[in-house]
Formats: structure tokens, sequence, C-alpha cells
């Protein structure tokens, strides 16, 4: 009813516009007036438009368990725009939730948004996908998980890692999974079924760590640079260094992984650390340097980048960016130029194994359409000609990303046929540096 009085008020201006003018508003006051009325037509158009809409949900049918809409759909499946559906999940005997989930056509195809604990709410504002993931219990049992350690806040989203200890662990190596995404997508959690295998065995202690996303895919309103999101990851080590002991882990003996932009960062974290400091990103001509996210108490950068440079002994990076044109500074600073690039480039910032020995463990699918040979057969020569100890695995028939974990069967068989194999071969070479 509002709408249409709105509607009718602005008709009757435009028609006896003159007459308004002669009488007490000026003609600039008229406009500002009209177009008032316009933009409140518009808008609350658009509130009960919205509101009237429903949208389709498809329930995702679970294997060993069940779970629970509250409300449930109606008959056709759909939910009125803006309705919070509770969802209660219950592991068969034997099993456990691995995630609750609602997914999304997104950049990546079907993406999914989890959920870790057994009752979750999901507000209906598109059609979705809701569903349950569950494993074996024997597949956790050897571990205590700790999720959502906060370590900064530096923007919107905050930032945080998830800690796989194996139980009754004591001083034990300490590795740092950073998940891959194409520095705009996913969280930590894509990265658990690789931070379950690295624990078998009780060899490791497994921090799984979360960055901002590149630009301003947080909701930022000034966008994240490439140096932004390398503070973040070197403020995460910072926080697992200061804080390893209390999950069983030792701080002096730290290996780094990732998979795609994860394994650009990781090969940054463990080639790069050096670089760490107050000098700004570019400011000064031939300056690139990194502030963490995360400053421990009473200590100066110094003291973190010498901590660091000391602590991270090995990289394991999967499929990763090392150099070349798929790396972006993200950086709209008019001064950047090719040389912003080259400072977040592990390519061309690698130390020589006679200062500081970071032996590699590299990895790719041959069907991968994103990582091409070459470009991991440029880094590997670069590391082996500053001496560097490196191995290189090319995987048979595997494809981008088989090291993700998520909760669509696909996704699951990809991860056993490729991910289990090679997390173990990926172990053994850290056991080999970190031992």
């Amino acid at each position: 009813m509002f709408i249409i009085i709105l509607f009718f008020i602005y008709l009757i201006i435009d028609r006896f516009e003159c007459v308004i003018i002669i009488t007490k508003l000026s003609k600039m006051n008229l406009i500002l007036f009209k177009r008032t009325v316009v933009f409140c037509f518009l808008f609350l158009t658009g509130i009960f438009a919205v509101s009237g809409q429903s949208f389709k949900v498809i329930v995702d049918t679970p294997k060993n368990g069940t779970f629970q809409l509250d409300p449930g759909p109606s008959a056709d499946g759909k939910y009125a725009a803006g309705t919070v559906v509770t969802v209660t999940t219950h592991p068969a005997v034997g099993y456990i939730l691995d995630a609750g989930y609602y997914s999304s056509p997104g950049r990546w195809g079907q993406m999914f948004y989890e959920f870790m604990t057994p009752v979750f709410k999901v507000t209906i504002d598109q059609e979705k996908h809701i569903g349950a993931s569950f494993i074996e219990k024997s597949a956790v049992d050897h571990i205590k998980v700790t999720q959502d350690i906060i370590y900064a806040k530096p923007g919107v989203k905050t930032l945080k890692y998830d800690v796989y200890s194996p139980v009754g662990s004591k001083n034990l190596p300490c590795i740092v999974i950073i998940h891959g995404g194409g520095w705009t997508s996913n969280t930590e959690d894509i990265m658990r079924g690789l931070a379950r295998e690295l624990t078998k065995g009780g060899k490791f202690v497994v921090f799984s760590i979360d960055y901002r996303w590149a630009g301003k895919a947080d909701g930022d309103a000034t966008g994240n640079t490439m140096a932004d999101i390398a503070g973040d990851v070197f403020g995460a080590i910072a926080h697992i260094i200061e804080h390893a002991a209390e999950y069983g882990g030792d701080p002096s003996r730290v290996g780094v992984t990732g998979d795609s932009a994860g394994g650009h960062l990781s090969a940054l974290a463990a080639t790069m650390c050096n670089k760490i400091g107050n000098g700004g990103y570019g400011k000064t001509t031939g300056v690139f340097e990194f502030i963490p996210s995360y400053m421990p108490k009473n200590k100066t950068i110094e003291q973190v980048r010498s901590e660091l440079m000391s602590s991270i002994k090995a990289a394991a990076p999967s499929y990763g960016v090392f150099g070349g044109t798929l790396l972006n500074h993200y950086s709209n600073d008019p001064a950047a130029n090719d040389t912003w690039k080259e400072g977040i480039a592990p390519l061309s910032n690698i130390p020589n194994a006679s200062e500081r020995p970071v032996p590699h463990y590299l990895i790719r699918g041959t069907n991968d359409p994103l990582i091409k040979d070459d470009a991991v057969k440029a880094y590997v020569d670069a590391l082996v000609k500053a001496g560097q100890r490196t191995e290189y695995v090319q995987v048979g028939g595997a494809n981008h990303a088989f090291f993700d974990w998520k909760p669509d069967e696909n996704t699951k068989a990809t991860f056993a046929k490729y991910g289990v194999y090679y997390a173990a071969e990926m172990k053994a070479f850290f056991i080999s540096v970190l031992y």
C-alpha cells in the first residue's frame, strides 16, 4: 500500500510541478524530492519482490547417518526466501560427523560451505543443496581435533586454524597446511583429509590455516594484496610457534605444505621468511617485505623473522604456482609493476642451501590443466641450482586438487585414489627432514 501511495505522490508532483515551484519549493528542492520518492519506490519494490520469492532446496541423500531439517520443506521442496533452517545430524553406529554443509554453484563448480557441529543453521537466499557427510570413527580415533583457533583479525574475516594432535603427543614436529582456492576461495576445512593422513603414525602435530582472500572477496572495503596474504601466513606460523607446545608440538621443527594457491604460499613461507620486516611492500624501490598479521607480545619483527627462518625446515608444495603469469600481486598501487610480482615469487627468491637449507618435495598430477610440468620443472631446476635437496613426483592420471577433501563422493573417491598414497609419501619426506 505504501508503494502505491508513493507512486501516486510522484504522479501528482509531476503533473503540478509548476504550481509547487511557484508556491513554496525551489526547482532544486523539487528535483531532490522527486528523486527521493523514486528511490523509496524502487527500494521498497525490491524488498517486497525478494520477500515474495521462494527457493528450492535439494536434500542430498546421506550415507552412514541421517539428518533432519526444521522446518521441513514444502511439497515442492521450496522455502520462502529468508527462512532459517536448522539442520540436526545423526551419525550411524561406528561413524562420526565429517561435516554438515550447504552447497551452491560457484567459481569451482559446486561450492561447499561446511559446519563441523552436529546442529547448524542455513539461511535460504538462493537454490541450495543441504546435506551431511559421515566418516568411520576409526579415521579420527588417533587424533584430537581442536578447531577455530583465532590468530588475527586484520579485516572483515576472523583468521583461524585447526589443530590435529595425535593422542598423547609430546614434542612432535609440526606440519602447517595452507589451503588452495585461487587465493580467493575455500577455507582450512578443505585440507582435513590430508591432515588426518599426515597425523597417522603419531609423528606430527598438524595445523591447517586460513587466510584473507585476495581483492575484496572477503567483503573488505580495501582489497587485500598478495603481500597481505603472505603476512597472514607468517602471522599464523608465528602464532603456531608460540602455542605449539600446548598441542604437543615442537616449535623448532616446522614443515609447510599446501596445494594450488596454498602450494605457492607454502613455498613462499619456506623460501621467503627472510623477507619478514617493516620495510613495506614496494613503498621503497627494491624493498618487498611482509608484515605478519599476528605478532607475539614482547617480540620484535626481527626476532619473529629469525625464529621463522630457524624453525621452517622443509616444504612440500603440491601443484603450486612459483612464478610467471599465474601470479598476481593484487595491488591497485599505480607504482605496481613486474617487480611486485617477483617479490611474491618463490622462483625468484630461493636461498642458497649453504646459507639456509630448505628441502622440497614437489608433486603434480599429469592431467593437471592449470599447473604445467614446465612451470614446476623451472622451480625444481632453480632449487637444484641453489643446492637445495629436491624431489619432484608426477602422479600419472591425476588432475588438479587431488589432496582436497569435500563432502561429495567424487572428491572423496579422488582423495582415496591419489591423496592417501601420496600423503604417506609426503609424510615420509617430512620424517626424513624433521627427525
